[in-house]
């Protein structure tokens, strides 16, 4: 069923949200774009919820976009992009990436805009927009920036390489790199901490450093040109006629 495809669990006062596509390392469908957010809009809302973690059934956390569906009719590209800038709706609850596996392209966005990530040590990082020959549109070219430097993200974006789980710790990406087994088990320990703090605290720092993140026109900057690039250059025929070539690059790093 196209519901199961992201899974939202409640306890401790914690929202684990899991995609739910395995056998397509979660790749982002139209069903997956258009569950995520309701997912979270519902852990927004519930008042069982402090915290939000987001991660992906093994052996992926997301492959990015579903390559089959947009070297078809190219319709969950669509479906990137938020009037609040980013995938997420507006939240006002703290959101911690649990990296499980590989996050690429549009997975690797979801990570960038989680508060912070942990990762296991399967964990691999990869933007391969331009190997697509699709352009970012959930703030990549100023979230990775922030994470690790602009030389090393104008690297990672340049040559489509990917980043191991021990380079993402030494570079700042990520705050952890935990033992696969011990990911959730860490991670939900650290959503306890969160969660023993006074909510309405936590939620108004969240805010003002959620503020002074976006304080700027960077994110147009990329809307705008990402919009002109679907305009002007994306075909589903170019991304069908490169997909095996793309993941098979993918498997060999």
């Amino acid at each position: 069923m196209a519901e199961d495809q992201v899974l939202l669990d409640i306890s401790e006062r914690i929202a684990t949200i899991t995609l739910n596509r395995p056998g397509a390392r979660n790749a982002l469908s139209s069903d997956v774009l258009r569950l995520l957010p309701e997912r979270l809009r519902q852990a927004e809302a519930s008042d069982d919820v402090d915290v939000i973690v987001l991660t992906g059934a093994d052996p992926a956390f997301c492959a990015g976009l579903d390559l089959k569906e947009l070297g078809s009719t190219g319709g969950n590209l669509g479906g990137t992009g938020s009037r609040d800038r980013g995938p997420f709706p507006h939240l006002t609850k703290p959101i911690i990436g649990a990296i499980n596996g590989v996050a690429i392209t549009g997975g690797f966005e979801l990570a960038l805009n989680c508060d912070f990530l942990v990762a296991s040590e399967h964990a691999k990082f990869g933007d391969t927009h331009a190997r697509v020959g699709v352009m970012p549109g959930w703030g990549l070219t100023v979230l990775l920036p922030q994470a690790i430097g602009v030389r090393r993200a104008r690297e990672m974006s340049f040559t489509s390489n990917f980043m191991l789980a021990d380079e993402a710790l030494a570079f700042g990406l990520v705050n952890h790199v935990v033992a696969h087994a011990e990911l959730l088990p860490f991670t939900r320990q650290l959503a306890r901490d969160i969660s023993g703090n006074e909510q309405a605290g936590v939620r108004q720092i969240r805010s003002t450093y959620h503020a002074i993140a976006m304080d700027d026109d960077q994110w147009e900057t990329e809307a705008r040109d990402g919009r002109a690039w679907s305009r002007a250059h994306f075909s589903p025929a170019q991304v069908e006629s490169r997909r095996a070539a793309i993941q098979a690059r993918g498997q060999q790093q």
